[in-house]
């Protein structure tokens, strides 16, 4: 329980407060009564680690890497006239809260992709300076044309990096994937793949 000092008790002399300075020194007030040292540490912590995620919470994507088993080398996109539509924060829990986000298609609610697929990691990765990649998989069905995101749950692997940068509140589920995405990244997987077939 946080004590603070009787309003009428009268201050200490100027030369026993510290020097601290006027937001945490032991000249801070309230209601009259002298902010004690422990109400002054708990401050400091707390802001040491709310400033960080005030000053790195969003920032630009700039790369997305598509990595696969069936892939030769992993697939490198960074021109900004393509990777400016698939933003990491957007979607479910943003304040945009858009119908269609990185890369999936919110507004069609939640997949069940068939068996069987091939799996791919997408990374995209932003100017944050730590935990800078959001990482989700994908997998095309040749058959019906149709794409499907996987955003990693509690056990997955990326769940912790992934949530530090963006919490949907939806995570461990898979969407169907934006029409953007696949016109963007499904010609170049198939473009690989026969390179790496020749």
């Amino acid at each position: 329980m946080i004590e603070w000092e009787p309003a009428f008790q009268r201050p200490p002399p100027q030369s026993a407060r510290s020097n601290s300075g006027p937001l945490f020194g032991d000249t801070m007030s309230l209601y009259g009564g002298v902010m004690q040292p422990k109400i002054r540490v708990y401050l400091m912590t707390l802001l040491s680690v709310v400033l960080p995620c005030l000053v790195f919470a969003k920032s630009d994507t700039i790369r997305i890497v598509i990595r696969g088993a069936a892939l030769s080398k992993p697939i490198e996109i960074s021109d900004p006239a393509l990777i400016h539509r698939f933003n990491v924060w957007s979607g479910p829990m943003t304040s945009s809260n858009d119908s269609e986000g990185l890369n999936v298609d919110w507004s069609r609610g939640i997949a069940h992709p068939p068996s069987g697929l091939e799996k791919y990691i997408v990374s995209f990765i932003t100017t944050r300076p730590i935990r800078n990649a959001y990482v989700v998989h994908y997998e095309a069905d040749p058959s019906t044309k149709e794409g499907y995101v996987y955003i990693p749950g509690k056990n997955d692997a990326g769940y912790r990096d992934n949530v530090s940068l963006i919490y949907h509140g939806i995570e461990g589920n898979w969407f169907y994937a934006s029409k953007a995405w696949q016109a963007l990244a499904d010609p170049l997987i198939l473009k690989t793949l026969r390179t790496a077939s020749k």
